[in-house]
C-alpha cells in the first residue's frame, strides 16, 4: 500500500490542518511563509533522526538547495536552509550518502564565495558534519582548484570559519598529493597561529591538521618546522601543548605531530623535544588509567616513533615500566564478560584486538635492533604465546603486528636457538604464509629469511614442509620486495647446505629462473642471486656437480655481469663466484677454457677499486694453486698471459689484505 507523503508530514507537526499549511508553504511563493516553514522544519529535526529520515524521503533536500543556490532569495532563507541541511548530516551515515548524492556538497562549497558571513559559517558548518563523516566524499574538496585557497582566505573571519575549516582540511587530506596542495597553498602560515588561539574548539582541529600533514613528509615537516607563532617556534608551542595541563587529546595530538616530524627528518631523534617531552608523553598514554582507545593510538604511535632509533628504542625499554605496561594490553579483558551483556562483550572483543595489535607492533620497534631488550621482551611472561597465537588471529591487524613482532625477535641468533625452537613458529608463519596477501607475506617471509640461517633448529623441518617451493613462487612475483626476500631465504638456504638441499632448490627454482634473476633490474634481488649462486658453488663435490649441469649457462651469466654497468658490490660478488668455480676439481676448467673470462679477470687485477683487485687475486690463487692437479698447465697458461708479473707489481699495494693474497699466489708459481 502506497503512502501518501501529505500524511506523513503530519505525524511532524500536531495536527491535519498544520501539517498541509506546512507543506503548501514551503513549495509555496510566499516567501515569508517560506521561510517560517524552513525554520520550523529546523526545529523539527533538530536532534530527532526519525524525522530526519521522514524529511528526506519527503524530497526536502531538494527544495532546500534550491534556495541555497537562488541569489535573489534572501540571505535569511538561504542561510537557515543551509542550517537544515547541516542538521540532516548529523544523522545516519545513509542520510550523509542522500545529501552527497543530491549534489549537496558542490553547491556549498561555491557559496564559500558568499559575502554573507553568516551564510558561509552555515555552509561550513553542513560541510564539517558531510567531510567528517564516514561517507565523506574527499575528492570533491579537490574538484575546483580554488576551493582550497579560498578556504584558508576566509578562516581567519571567525570562530566558526577557523573551527570548520581545519575540521575540513583535518579530514580531508589523505595522500602525500593533498599534503602537497594545501602546503603549497600556504596552509602552514594560514593555520599556525590558531594553535596558539585561546578557544579549544579551534586550537584541536588546527592541531589535527598539522598532523596529517606533516605524516611521512619530509618537506612539509620541515616548513613547519621553521615556522614560527609570534616569533616563537612552532615546535615549542607543540612542546606546550604536550603538558599534562592540557587535554589527553591534545597532548597526544601534538606528541603525534612531533612524531611525525622526526620521522620526517625535520627534528632529530635526540633533539629534546623528541626524548624529554614527545617520547615520555606517549609511554604514559599506554598506561592503565588511560582509556582503551588511547592506550592503543599511543602504542601505536610510540611504535612509528621508535621503529628506526636504536637510541629512542634503549630509552623507551627503561622508561616508566613500559615493558610490563604493554604486556597488559594482551591480557586484555583481564576478567571474563558474561555472555549476557553482549555489548560489553563485543566491546571488549574489539578492543582486546586493537589492544593486541598495538602491543605487539610496539614490541616490535622495540626489540628492532638491541639483543637485551629482545632478552627482556622475551622474559616477559607468555609472551612468545601471544605472539605465535597472534599469528592464528582471525584479526588481520593482530596477524600482521604478530608477523612484524615476530621478525624483529628473529634478528636474536640466541632466540632462533631457545624460545622460536620451543614454540615451534615456523609452524603457524609456513600457514599464514600460504594465503597472505602482500604486505603479510613482505613482513612473513622477512622473519623466514632468518629462521632458515645455517644456525637456526627450525630450518630442517621448514624444508621439509615445503618452504622451497613457497620462495621459488615468491621470486616470480612482480613486487621487487618479495622477489628479495624470496632469494635471500633462498641463499639462506643454500649456506652450508648438504648438496641434496642444494639440487631441491636448483630443481625448484629452474635455471631459467635463476638467470632471469641474474638480471634483475633491482640490485638488492640481483645481489641476492649472486649470494645463492656462490653458496650453491661451495664445496668441491658440489661445485663440479653443479657446473657440470649448468656451466655454459653460469659462465656466460657471469660475463654478462661483468661487461655490464654494475655497481662495484655486483661486481665484487661475481668475481667471488669466479673464485668459487676455480676452487673445484673440475670446473676450474670452465675458466680455464675460456680467455675472455681470463682476460676480464686479470683486467680486475689491475683495477682502481683495491675489492676487486683482492676478489680477482683469489681467482688466480686458486687456479694456480700447486697441489692440484694441472697446476703446472695452468700456471704456465696464466704466465704466458702476464700474471705473474701483474702479480709482482701489486706487490707494491699498501692494502695488507692485497698483499697477503698476491704473496700466496706468488708461491704456488713453481
Amino acid at each position: 500500500m502506497l503512502m501518501d507523503t501529505s500524511d506523513m508530514i503530519l505525524d511532524t507537526f500536531p495536527g491535519d490542518q498544520a501539517g498541509r499549511e506546512y507543506m503548501e508553504n514551503l513549495y509555496g511563493e510566499d516567501m515569508d511563509r517560506v521561510l517560517h516553514s524552513v525554520v520550523k522544519l529546523k526545529n523539527a529535526v533538530i536532534g530527532n533522526n526519525k524525522q530526519k529520515f521522514h524529511m528526506m524521503s519527503l524530497g526536502v533536500v531538494a527544495r532546500l538547495l534550491e534556495f541555497i543556490q537562488n541569489e535573489r532569495a534572501a540571505t535569511g532563507l538561504r542561510t537557515e536552509s543551509a542550517i537544515v541541511l547541516g542538521s540532516l548530516a548529523k544523522g545516519s551515515q545513509a542520510n550523509v550518502k542522500r545529501l552527497v548524492d543530491n549534489g549537496v556538497v558542490p553547491v556549498l562549497l561555491r557559496c564559500l564565495n558568499n559575502p554573507d558571513l553568516k551564510f558561509v559559517e552555515g555552509c561550513l558548518r553542513c560541510l564539517r558534519s558531510i567531510f567528517t563523516s564516514q561517507a565523506a566524499p574527499v575528492d570533491l574538496l579537490y574538484a575546483d582548484p580554488g576551493v582550497v585557497p579560498h578556504m584558508l582566505d576566509i578562516v581567519s573571519q571567525s570562530p566558526t570559519t577557523q573551527e570548520c575549516v581545519c575540521s575540513i582540511l583535518a579530514e580531508c587530506c589523505k595522500t602525500s598529493d593533498h599534503q602537497g596542495l594545501l602546503y603549497s597553498n600556504g596552509v602552514i602560515d594560514s593555520l599556525a597561529p590558531l594553535l596558539a588561539s585561546k578557544m579549544y574548539k579551534v586550537q584541536m582541529p588546527a592541531l589535527r591538521v598539522f598532523c596529517v600533514i606533516t605524516y611521512m613528509n619530509e618537506m612539509v615537516s620541515s616548513a613547519v618546522a621553521s615556522a614560527s607563532v609570534s616569533e616563537r617556534p612552532l615546535p615549542d608551542l607543540l612542546v606546550e601543548l604536550c603538558l599534562r595541563d592540557k587535554s589527553v587529546e591534545m597532548q597526544m595530538s601534538a606528541a603525534k605531530c612531533l612524531t611525525y616530524m622526526c620521522r620526517a627528518n625535520a627534528l632529530s631523534s635526540q633533539d629534546t623535544k623528541i626524548v624529554y617531552k614527545a617520547l615520555p608523553t606517549l609511554i604514559r598514554m599506554c598506561k592503565k588509567d588511560r582509556t582503551l582507545e588511547e592506550r592503543v593510538e599511543g602504542a601505536e604511535t610510540l611504535a612509528f616513533l621508535i621503529e628506526v632509533d636504536l637510541e629512542l628504542q634503549r630509552i623507551a625499554s627503561y622508561s616508566d615500566h613500559l615493558i610490563p605496561t604493554l604486556s597488559e594490553f594482551l591480557r586484555y579483558p583481564s576478567t571474563q564478560t558474561t555472555a549476557m551483556d553482549l555489548k560489553r562483550l563485543d566491546y571488549d572483543m574489539k578492543h582486546s584486538h586493537e589492544l593486541k595489535a598495538a602491543a605487539l607492533m610496539a614490541f616490535a620497534s622495540l626489540g628492532a635492533n638491541d639483543e637485551d631488550i629482545r632478552k627482556k621482551i622475551i622474559e616477559t611472561e607468555n609472551l612468545m604465546d601471544h605472539v605465535v597465537c597472534g599469528l592464528s588471529d582471525p584479526v588481520v591487524r593482530v596477524r600482521l603486528a604478530a608477523v612484524r613482532c615476530l621478525h624483529s625477535l628473529s634478528r636474536s641468533v640466541q632466540q632462533l636457538r631457545t624460545s622460536f625452537q620451543d614454540h615451534a613458529v615456523w609452524k603457524p608463519l609456513m600457514k599464514l604464509l600460504q594465503n597472505a596477501d602482500d604486505d603479510m607475506l613482505t613482513v612473513a617471509s622477512s622473519t623466514l629469511c632468518n629462521l632458515l640461517l645455517e644456525f637456526s633448529p627450525s630450518k630442517e623441518p621448514m624444508l621439509e614442509s615445503g618452504a622451497v617451493d613457497l620462495l621459488c613462487d615468491l621470486t616470480k612475483r612482480d613486487d621487487p620486495a618479495l622477489r628479495l626476500n624470496g632469494i635471500w631465504a633462498l641463499m639462506n638456504m643454500a649456506f652450508q647446505a648438504e648438496q641434496k638441499v642444494k639440487s631441491q632448490i636448483l630443481a625448484a627454482l629452474g635455471t631459467d629462473q635463476l638467470f632471469k634473476l641474474l638480471s634483475d633490474p633491482d640490485v638488492n634481488v640481483l645481489m641476492k642471486t649472486l649470494g645463492l649462486l656462490r653458496n650453491l658453488l661451495s664445496n668441491k663435490p658440489h661445485i663440479d656437480h653443479i657446473m657440470g649441469m649448468h656451466g655454459q649457462q653460469i659462465m656466460q651469466a657471469i660475463v654478462l655481469i661483468l661487461e655490464g654497468e654494475h655497481t662495484i658490490e655486483v661486481k665484487e660478488q661475481t668475481l667471488c663466484i669466479l673464485a668459487n668455480i676455480s676452487d673445484g676439481t673440475t670446473a676450474k676448467d670452465f675458466i680455464m677454457a675460456n680467455d675472455d673470462v681470463l682476460k676480464k679477470i686479470t683486467n680486475y687485477m689491475i683495477h682502481a677499486n683495491v675489492r676487486l683487485q683482492i676478489a680477482a687475486t683469489f681467482c688466480i690463487s686458486n687456479l694456480v694453486w700447486n697441489e692440484e692437479e694441472g697446476a703446472l698447465e695452468r700456471q704456465m697458461k696464466l704466465r704466458d698471459m702476464g700474471v705473474q708479473k701483474l702479480l709482482q707489481q701489486l706487490l707494491s699495494s699498501s692494502d695488507t689484505v692485497l698483499f697477503d693474497k698476491v704473496k700466496t699466489a706468488l708461491q704456488q708459481f713453481t
